[in-house]
């Protein structure tokens, strides 16, 4: 089982308030324009690019850190049913991982919450970000098992179900966050993961 993060783990309020307050606009506009970026299949991160044209995202992120309101990621952040649905499948033998398109912050931030996962590993340490084939390939040779043996559970049709199908692994869309709602009815989106959910606390039953 390998989880992605971001609004699979992880409810990304949080961070796209702080990033609306250091770009200078409300919650409101940000969020609208993350929603329109997101109905256009295009990357989360051209709400920002809307936003400030020529921003340099790696210096932004970096500025952010030094004046004392980098990226975090706190228990409150957290969705609900996340250690319970990941104690459940270790409790059923199931080797646990995360990994997600997260920078190497995001991954320091996860392993010190201590979640009930085996192995946790990010986009930016690893080199490679989904939806890049490498990204699954480093993930097969991470995981145990071959690839008919990974389950690979995210929100997001074009970065977590297509390419991890491709690479020969289960996959299961869980119905959470713009992404997860948004295309769940998708032929390309949940209609074409072999699992659709609302909420990870169904994964254990399922895999029984």
């Amino acid at each position: 089982m390998v989880f992605d993060v971001g609004e699979t783990l992880v409810d990304d309020t949080r961070e796209w308030r702080a990033w609306a307050e250091w770009l200078g606009v409300r919650p409101h506009t940000m969020s609208a324009l993350v929603g329109a970026v997101v109905s256009q299949g295009r990357d989360n991160a051209d709400a920002l690019r809307l936003i400030r044209p020529r921003i340099d995202l790696a210096a932004e992120r970096q500025a952010r850190i030094a004046a004392g309101c980098g990226e975090q990621i706190i228990e409150a952040d957290l969705y609900g049913d996340v250690r319970q649905a990941l104690a459940g499948l270790r409790a059923q033998g199931l080797w646990v991982g995360i990994a997600g398109n997260q920078t190497s912050r995001a991954g320091d931030c996860l392993r010190a919450l201590n979640l009930p996962a085996d192995a946790i590993a990010t986009s930016q340490e690893w080199g490679v970000a989904k939806p890049d084939p490498a990204f699954y390939a480093r993930l097969i040779e991470w995981a145990p098992g071959a690839p008919n043996e990974i389950l690979y559970v995210g929100d997001h049709p074009a970065n977590d179900i297509g390419p991890a199908k491709a690479a020969g692994l289960w996959t299961a869309l869980v119905r959470r966050g713009p992404w997860g709602y948004l295309w769940a009815d998708d032929p390309a989106g949940g209609r074409s993961a072999d699992w659709l959910v609302d909420q990870l606390i169904d994964l254990p039953a399922l895999l029984r």
